[in-house]
Order: C-alpha cells, then sequence, then structure tokens
C-alpha cells in the first residue's frame, strides 16, 4: 500500500510538472518560424533549441538514467544536448510541432514513470527537472524579448521612411542587438511611444521611492543557503553567516535615479569606472542600460538591461557600493524578531501575484514600490521579481559543496569569472523563485533581465 504522504507528492510533482509545462508552451504562442529558429545574441541559443533541450533533460535524467528507458529519439541527442553543439550552430532546428511531439512523447512516458518511481530517494533530482525547464523558460523570455525590440525597430524604421543605422552591418563595435536597442529609442523619441502594444506602457504609481532613506541591517549571525528539497547544489549548506551593520537601499536603483548618472555624463567619465568596467566601456561603447526609455512612465521602474560595470559606476557615482550576497540574503530573508529564515522575504507561502511580478504575469517590470505584501521584514521591497540584481559577489562553493546532479550544472562556474545575481524577474517561474536562490552571468553581460540596488 503506498503511504498518503508518498501519494501526496507524487501528486504535487505531477501538478508542477503540468503547471510548468503550461507556462513554457504559451511563450510560444503564435510563434513563426523565423522566430522559433533564430539566434537573437551569440551569447543565446534559439528559443526553439530552449524547448527542445528542456524535453531531451526531463528525458535523460528519468526516464533513461532513473527508468532504465532506451532513448526515444536517439537523433536528437546531437542536436539538444547542451555539450555537443555550439550556440550558433543550434539554428538548424526540427520544426515547432515536431518538438512539441518530442516533449509530448516524453512526458507522457514520465508521467507513466512517476506512479512508481521511488519518490523518497528520486524527489531531489524530480525538483531539479522542475526547476531546469522553469530556467530556460525565462532565457526563452528574454531571447525572445531581444527579439520584439528588433522587430519593433525594422517596424518603426519602415513606417519613418528611416534607414537602420550602418552599425547594424557590424561597423560599430558593440554586441549583438546593442544598436538595435540604441536605434528603436532614437526612434522612439522621434515619434513618441506605440499604443498598439508594441511598446504599450504600463502606469508608474505616483509615490517616488527615489529619497526613500537607506535601511539599517544590525551586526549578527543569520542562516544563509539552502537545505531543502528543491535546494539546487550551489545552495548548499545551509549556514551561519557574520555580517557587521550595514545600510542597504530599500527599493532597486530605478530609471530615475539612473537617469542623474547619464545626464551627468556617467558614461563619459572615468572617474566613475573601475579598470576593467572602463576597459569593457570602451569595447562595448553604450551610453545607456539596454532595455531604456526616456519616457517618464518608466521613471520608477526599476532600471534592466546594466552589466555588472554599469551597476558598479553608478554606485562608485552615488557614493555608494553593491551589496555582497549574504548582505542581500539578509535583508530578504532573516527575521531578526524571530531569529528564523523566511524561504520568501513575505514568509513561506508560495510566491503569488499580488506579492511580486514574476512568472510572466505582466510580460515587464512594474514600478517598484507596486507590491507591499511583499516586503521582506526588514522593509525592503521588489527582493523577489522584477529585475535579477547583481551583487558584488563572485560565485563560490558553500562549504559542503557536493555537486548534483552532475558537477557542470554549478562547479564549472566556481571560475572567479561569475558574478553572483539574486532575486529573480518578472519572467522567473515560481518554482526558481526564493530568497536563497543563486544565478551567475559574466561581469558583461546585460541581456539578461538585471538591475540592482545599493549598500554601504
Amino acid at each position: 500500500m503506498i503511504s498518503t504522504s508518498v501519494q501526496f507528492r507524487r501528486e504535487a510533482i505531477a501538478l508542477a510538472l503540468h503547471r510548468c509545462r503550461l507556462g513554457t508552451l504559451q511563450l510560444f504562442d503564435g510563434i513563426d518560424w523565423d522566430t522559433f529558429c533564430r539566434q537573437a545574441h551569440s551569447e543565446f541559443s534559439p528559443v526553439g533549441w530552449h524547448l527542445g533541450h528542456i524535453a531531451y533533460t526531463e528525458e535523460l535524467w528519468l526516464l533513461q538514467r532513473c527508468a532504465g528507458i532506451s532513448p526515444l529519439f536517439p537523433k536528437y541527442r546531437q542536436m539538444f544536448a547542451a555539450d555537443i553543439l555550439p550556440k550558433k550552430e543550434r539554428v538548424y532546428l526540427p520544426t515547432f510541432a515536431e518538438v512539441c511531439c518530442y516533449l509530448d512523447t516524453v512526458r507522457k512516458q514520465v508521467l507513466n514513470y512517476l506512479k512508481t518511481a521511488p519518490i523518497e530517494e528520486q524527489e531531489r533530482l524530480w525538483q531539479f527537472v522542475i526547476q531546469h525547464e522553469s530556467q530556460h523558460c525565462e532565457t526563452i523570455s528574454f531571447v525572445l524579448q531581444m527579439q520584439r525590440e528588433e522587430k519593433a525597430i525594422q517596424q518603426l524604421s519602415n513606417e519613418l521612411n528611416t534607414p537602420l543605422p550602418n552599425s547594424l552591418s557590424g561597423n560599430i563595435k558593440l554586441p549583438d542587438s546593442e544598436n538595435l536597442f540604441l536605434h528603436l529609442n532614437e526612434l522612439k523619441s522621434t515619434v513618441g511611444e506605440r499604443e498598439d502594444g508594441i511598446n504599450k506602457l504600463p502606469i508608474a504609481n505616483n509615490l517616488s521611492p527615489s529619497h526613500s532613506p537607506m535601511i539599517e541591517i544590525p551586526a549578527g549571525k543569520f542562516e544563509m543557503g539552502n537545505d531543502g528539497i528543491d535546494a539546487l547544489d550551489n545552495e548548499q549548506s545551509s549556514h551561519l553567516h557574520y555580517l557587521e551593520t550595514y545600510c542597504i537601499d530599500p527599493y532597486p536603483v530605478t530609471c530615475n535615479q539612473y537617469r542623474n548618472f547619464i545626464e551627468v555624463g556617467g558614461y563619459q567619465n572615468p572617474q566613475y569606472w573601475s579598470k576593467a568596467g572602463w576597459e569593457w566601456l570602451q569595447n562595448n561603447p553604450v551610453n545607456q542600460p539596454l532595455y531604456w526609455s526616456n519616457n517618464p512612465t518608466f521613471d520608477n521602474h526599476p532600471v534592466c538591461g546594466v552589466s555588472w560595470y554599469e551597476a558598479e559606476a553608478y554606485c562608485q557615482f552615488i557614493g555608494k557600493r553593491l551589496p555582497t550576497e549574504a548582505e542581500w540574503e539578509k535583508a530578504a530573508s532573516w527575521n531578526s524578531h524571530t531569529n528564523i529564515k523566511n524561504i520568501y522575504p513575505w514568509g513561506e507561502k508560495e510566491p503569488q501575484p499580488h506579492q511580486c511580478n514574476h512568472d510572466n504575469t505582466v510580460g515587464k517590470t512594474t514600478p517598484v514600490d507596486t507590491y507591499p505584501e511583499g516586503k521582506s521584514a526588514y522593509g525592503c521591497w521588489d527582493m523577489l521579481g522584477n529585475v535579477w540584481e547583481w551583487t558584488s559577489s563572485w560565485f563560490h562553493a558553500y562549504e559542503g559543496f557536493e555537486s548534483y546532479p552532475y558537477p557542470g550544472y554549478s562547479q564549472t562556474y566556481f571560475d572567479g569569472e561569475h558574478l553572483v545575481l539574486k532575486g529573480g524577474s518578472w519572467a522567473t517561474r515560481p518554482w526558481a523563485l526564493r530568497s536563497s536562490f543563486r544565478n551567475w552571468y559574466h561581469p558583461g553581460v546585460r541581456q539578461i533581465i538585471a538591475g540592482f540596488r545599493c549598500a554601504k
């Protein structure tokens, strides 16, 4: 007889698999072939590849490794394994219908196996598979965003009979898509914001967080990391960490605040930039964030599409700094009154739409003071969702780290070249949204949905 607890866990996993997949497929509603298979940026694979990779990973770990089933589509290993084809060669994809057939065939077998799988032994792996799909959903979301902006440029350019700039053909050395966004902003300032859905903007709150005082976090120990069944390997092991007193901003840096840095010539003044940051800027001559609009409606939204170097330079400009990963996590999760760590800033219950901007519910950033019910015990807003937040900490292993389910997931990136981001974004799925979750990227990456807040 199956125990109630085991059966309940099976049903919970089945429900999570179903909910996660619905959200994944919704991202592909009405997608055309070019969008499905085109590489929007050299650092990211086509969205169609990510969809196939989701099926491949689910089959590899749950059917092949656990159930002992032979590969259902052997030919897809070459295409969808993460360690075979370079990203630029992942554009020669099966059709959307064929990839959906792959997803559906794998999922039917997975659900059948779930009925008898030893969940007591495997639950962590099932949680990993759900989170793996969640993370690729977020990548799909911001790659689609890059492609939407590029199409908007072309449409606006055609309407204005304005040729695309020469920089699009590579005459100026910028990362892929950088000039596309810069030119789109120029066109927006010429014709105003469109109201046909391409650039339709939300209405910001009247309150401005720009002059809110910093929050003082008293010295002391707090619990950092995560030993839960859903913890990824880099979140373990949970440990006590001591911090001296510090201050942190209650909100992420807003577009209104960041505009000051742009207008005083922050991108042209080396005094605000570290040596590595200034070198990055000379090789990537940008003058504003990637996802930028001068429309004042966005004043209260978090700045988005900045590299770590840009975040560091802004902090230097205003006499502050980026928080460490530990400082960020304490401000987000620790309740000093109860001496208990919360999974989420608001407590233990999983994220809901009224607590933070996540799961593609809004599909764009929102004003940083939109979610009062999502505040942390210390009073910090927007710690989860909206935009990822850069920290000053390099991605490293916690004491007691053990790679799972394979060394390449996290361990490969403990290389002193990746910095930690915390908090999730408007595209982060609920299964990958918690205060202990650790994201990591090279400091020069700005295509992700990333902003920051300041500390002192």
